[in-house]
């Protein structure tokens, strides 16, 4: 049965892959964009919501379809602040994700990160967690957090620190006991996303050596 699609963050590094994925594959007929601005892709399965995240009434009846995948994220210096940066990285994938829980979405899929912990003394891995147990109590038939290493990948921006990060981590990752920190490709995130809730039943959490390992 071919299914239907809503997509958040589709224009960052993972979210451009999902969607690209998701037009190509015959599984989906319809592909539901949810951003703040346009993706600048035209398809004839791919319909765009250019919303304002703030007024959940406009658009919370909205997100329908069968899978939910939530790529959404910023870093605290393009955000702001840490207020901003939160709004984004939690409370809106949230409210998208809880909107498509109560419209009986079946499936959800979202890109968490390496070492989310909602005990964490550093403020981006406690946030992710936080978002990650959140959704894991909403009533999603089947839901996939993936949480990579350093997503390595073209990005629209140049940031000096994920760039130094992902050839340190391509050292790091060669000691026993390290490799959890290889960077991973992007695309192979978006794939195990969709390979992944198209195969899996119930609710899973991938680390990042496990997505290493997927057969996608």
């Amino acid at each position: 049965m071919d299914k239907k699609a809503i997509l958040i963050g589709a224009t960052g590094l993972v979210g451009s892959h999902i969607l690209q994925l998701l037009l190509a594959d015959d599984r989906y007929e319809s592909v539901k964009v949810f951003h703040r601005r346009s993706t600048e892709v035209s398809h004839s399965k791919l319909t765009e919501h250019i919303i304002d995240f703030d007024d959940q009434e406009s658009w919370k009846s909205l997100v329908s379809g069968d899978h939910l995948f939530s790529a959404l994220g910023t870093t605290i210096k393009k955000a702001g602040s840490k207020d901003e940066q939160y709004k984004i990285d939690f409370t809106y994938q949230f409210e998208i994700a809880k909107a498509a829980s109560v419209n009986n979405v079946s499936g959800y899929a979202l890109v968490s990160s390496l070492g989310a912990n909602s005990d964490s003394g550093s403020f981006y891995p406690r946030i992710k967690g936080e978002l990650d147990e959140a959704v894991q109590n909403l009533a999603f038939e089947n839901s996939l957090i993936i949480r990579p290493s350093f997503l390595d990948g073209d990005r629209d921006e140049f940031r000096l620190g994920e760039r130094i990060g992902i050839a340190v981590a391509k050292v790091v990752c060669k000691i026993p006991g390290l490799k959890k920190y290889h960077p991973i490709k992007a695309e192979s995130v978006a794939k195990a996303m969709i390979e992944g809730l198209n195969s899996k039943q119930g609710k899973h959490i991938f680390e990042a050596q496990e997505i290493l390992s997927l057969d996608i």
